[in-house]
């Protein structure tokens, strides 16, 4: 971790002399580089005590001071005194704009003034360093992945990854602590390093930037709540790195394999689903035709009429057959039954009708 320098000198803005001013800086001559036409968000943290003082951005280039919660064409210095720091957004950057800068707290305490801040800003058309995005977003336990970009004359030069804060910095490798989340930093020797946050905390938002050499750029972490069910959220920001690409094949080859396995399998249920229906339908088809011949058969009734006086005590029927003994030969069976009597078939004086079925048995 870098040991914050504590220095005084004097600083002159415009005709009139401020004397006392007292500054910390944590590293020497912080060079910010942007890219012509681009912005930059440059975060100034201050003592908690001064919450409530007076916070301005001077400029070194044109000798004017900006305070906090104002809101410019291409400048807005705005105030966050919950996250104890003010923020400078500059935009439209041009080769003019290269300089000095100073985030100023207005301390009502002798020095009256204090310098917590002091980057040298430098535009060019192809910065020392960059980054795809200067603000990332994850969740609780997920991970976040930053990609960061160097000029050649940077290659031999120390990569970091530092917070703005305490001023705690990693360099390739991979760190694991107890008290914040594993970082891992891998240079590709091309022109790009990679920073990988993983087991995100939401104490872990915050202000960081990437690092080679003196040159630096911004970018801001916001960890978020976890997601309830979820375990953790890989970060989806418009240049940003969702995952390592590890985890993305891992998981392209995890579905590829359910795919492969479950594909057949669905299939081959779908196939028994359907067996089984033509089955059913045929089998209850075959039901009603044997049903329709069964009642075809039974329906094949013929029916005399006889006339008998009321007086006949009994009646008679008589079953022909030719073999009883022969199960080849069918069976002839009269029954007996009463129906209703017609006018057109009534019967002689004294008479009753009655009416005789007879039906065909085939034997079994």
């Amino acid at each position: 971790m870098t040991t914050f320098a504590k220095n005084t000198f004097y600083i002159s803005i415009g005709f009139w002399l401020i004397l006392g001013v007292e500054c910390y800086t944590g590293w020497s001559n912080p060079t910010l580089t942007v890219k012509t036409g681009g912005s930059v968000t440059i975060p100034c943290h201050y003592d908690e005590k001064y919450t409530q003082q007076k916070k301005y951005w001077f400029s070194g280039t044109d000798k004017s001071n900006t305070y906090t919660n104002t809101t410019e064409k291409n400048l807005s210095v705005m105030d966050h005194p919950d996250q104890i720091l003010f923020t400078v957004t500059m935009r439209n950057l041009q080769n003019k704009h290269t300089g000095n800068y100073y985030c100023v707290v207005e301390t009502g305490e002798q020095p009256p003034i204090k310098t917590i801040y002091e980057p040298y800003l430098k535009i060019q058309s192809a910065p020392n360093v960059s980054v795809v995005s200067s603000s990332v977003s994850g969740h609780e336990g997920g991970d976040i992945s930053v990609q960061c970009f160097y000029s050649s004359g940077y290659k031999n030069e120390v990569k970091q990854w530092c917070r703005y804060k305490d001023q705690s910095c990693y360099t390739v490798g991979r760190t694991n602590t107890s008290q914040n989340s594993s970082v891992q930093i891998s240079d590709d020797g091309r022109g790009s390093f990679t920073v990988l946050m993983t087991g995100l905390r939401l104490t872990d938002s915050g202000w960081y930037y990437c690092s080679a050499g003196e040159a630096l750029n911004p970018v801001q972490l916001t960890v978020n709540e976890a997601e309830p069910g979820t375990v953790s959220d890989k970060v989806n920001e418009t240049g940003i790195l969702n995952d390592n690409n590890e985890t993305e094949d891992t998981v392209a080859t995890q579905n590829n394999e359910l795919l492969t396995v479950w594909l057949p399998a669905l299939a081959a249920l779908l196939l028994l689903l359907i067996l089984i229906s033509v089955f059913t339908w045929r089998w209850r088809r075959r039901h009603k035709q044997d049903k329709h011949q069964i009642r075809r058969r039974t329906s094949s009734i013929t029916t005399d009429v006889i006339y008998s006086k009321a007086e006949d005590p009994e009646m008679y029927s008589i079953i022909n057959y030719e073999n009883p003994n022969d199960p080849n030969k069918d069976i002839t069976y009269s029954t007996i039954d009463n129906f209703p009597v017609r006018e057109a078939e009534k019967p002689p004086a004294g008479g009753a009708i009655y009416s005789i079925i007879y039906s065909t048995v085939a034997p079994h």
